[in-house]
């Protein structure tokens, strides 16, 4: 029985949405839409009422609040007692319809949304305001376009959870006096006009053209600075080279140096070990003649231009001058290895007198 009568109000209240829809042409569909669903959902009393999990029933008792129908069994008076609210208590998805909004930047963009809410007291939402969901959606609209207000066309895009939770929070902050929360809002789409498309396009095809070109740079860079390394690294090389060469070079001729002086100390020491033996100096005469012949034998081969003594065939004469002046350097060395004795003698004996 309660069946039936809940089915014929339904198709009454569907009759009389079905009648006034004509007269209801400045209104949105969706508007439309909210008004059948609550004419629809409005039971008749039938004493003895069934509540569906998830919904909450508002009742009026000679047209003033009475209670709120539980899930489960309840029982009305007749006449008396009469339905007036019917709110769901799940998650309610709203449709947020297309509209235009101005970025900071001057830019207008048409924008969609949807909305996901949820009703927490069934008596503010039946009470506090006359269409919540209307009310929601366009608060939800104006707050869209406030928000979008503050920011430019890039930072739409890129801040969008942002956008989404900002108009969140400006919701719930009036919505609270619904019996409403707005669990979360999310853009759906954004339209541009044409021509900021075709700007778009063409910044997004000079960033790439500018990242090539940097990329390029780069690497030519690169190339450039492996080239002067390389350079700079063959030319470290090539000097550690030479200084190593010099180095050896240099070495080799020092020792070789002093093993022509070692070698030529022992000489002399021997010539003059030998010079002053028995016939001695007849062995340096005949090494000076040697010598001297020697010496000719060599000239002419690295030039043309000669410079000959008068007497060059007295070879006798050349040796003993030689001799006189070896004699001579070998006295004068002598008195120089004497004149300390003398002045350490001279001095001994002045320091005796005082």
């Amino acid at each position: 029985m309660a069946g039936v009568v809940r089915s014929g109000a339904l198709s009454m209240a569907l009759r009389i949405g079905a009648r006034t829809r004509p007269q209801m042409g400045l209104f949105p569909q969706t508007s439309l839409t909210r008004l059948a669903r609550h004419a629809s959902g409005l039971p008749m009393n039938t004493v003895v009422l069934f509540v569906p999990q998830q919904e909450a029933w508002i009742v009026e008792r000679m047209g003033k609040y009475h209670r709120i129908l539980e899930p489960g069994l309840n029982l009305l008076i007749p006449v008396l007692d009469r339905i007036k609210y019917v709110q769901s208590l799940k998650e309610i998805v709203i449709d947020i319809p297309e509209q235009s909004a101005i970025t900071i930047d001057n830019v207008t963009l048409q924008i969609d949304g949807v909305l996901y809410l949820r009703i927490l007291d069934p008596y503010k939402s039946s009470y506090g305001v006359e269409d919540p969901e209307y009310a929601v959606t366009q608060l939800a609209q104006t707050t869209m376009r406030s928000e979008i207000g503050k920011i430019t066309m890039d930072q739409v895009f890129k801040e969008r959870e942002v956008l989404n939770v900002a108009i969140v929070d400006a919701i719930n902050l009036a919505a609270e006096a619904w019996g409403m929360r707005c669990l979360r809002y999310e853009i759906r789409d954004i339209q541009m006009p044409d021509r900021v498309k075709e700007a778009m396009v063409m910044q997004v095809e000079a960033e790439r053209k500018k990242r090539a070109a940097i990329l390029e740079s780069e690497g030519l860079r690169e190339a450039e600075i492996n080239v002067a390394e390389g350079k700079k690294k063959a030319r470290i090389l090539a000097s550690e080279a030479v200084r190593m060469e010099e180095t050896n070079r240099a070495e080799g001729e020092a020792n070789a140096i002093s093993l022509r002086a070692k070698a030529r100390a022992e000489s002399l020491q021997v010539v003059s070990e030998v010079i002053g033996k028995k016939y001695g100096s007849q062995a340096a005469s005949l090494n000076v003649a040697e010598q001297y012949v020697q010496a000719f034998s060599h000239l002419a081969k690295t030039g043309n231009t000669l410079v000959l003594p008068s007497n060059t065939g007295d070879v006798s004469s050349m040796v003993a001058q030689a001799m006189a002046i070896y004699g001579n350097l070998n006295q004068h060395n002598q008195k120089q290895l004497e004149a300390p004795d003398i002045t350490t003698t001279e001095e001994r004996k002045k320091d005796s007198t005082m």
